[in-house]
């Protein structure tokens, strides 16, 4: 059984391929173990942590995240991993578990930030005014 998910986060997309194997984790065909930071790396396999490590031997997963940053991509791969996960085993007590311990492992993050206006540096702040 071969299961195809995805995750957003910002501008970051990550599309994961859930399927039998013996516990590869893949991101844009390098091994997870290779992500740098290691902070970015934890947080990519999350999932994994509540889910149990033996759920990760029954299979594989591949995936490609493109867009947004270091962080925003971490998020995107977590989310599309969980995902994968919980339609993979169908199983409801662990998408459960992962909604108690973080809805965003299931559901997509839709902040986006906002653009730029004029008369000023970013979206709200404006430009000083000087009377002198």
């Amino acid at each position: 059984m071969v299961t195809n998910t995805s995750g957003k986060k910002k501008t970051a997309v990550a599309r994961a391929t859930v399927r039998e194997g013996e516990g590869r984790v893949r991101i844009n065909s390098k091994p997870v173990e290779l992500v740098e930071p290691e902070m970015s790396r934890l947080k990519m396999l999350e999932p994994f942590r509540i889910a149990g490590d033996e759920l990760r031997d029954e299979m594989d997963i591949e995936i490609h995240v493109e867009g947004g940053g270091i962080s925003g991509q971490a998020d995107a791969v977590r989310t599309a991993i969980a995902r994968g996960i919980v339609q993979y085993t169908n199983d409801a007590e662990l998408r459960d578990a992962y909604m108690e311990f973080d809805r965003s492992l299931l559901v997509n993050d839709v902040r986006q930030s906002e653009p730029k206006k004029w008369g000023g540096p970013g979206a709200r702040a404006r430009y000083q005014k000087s009377y002198r």
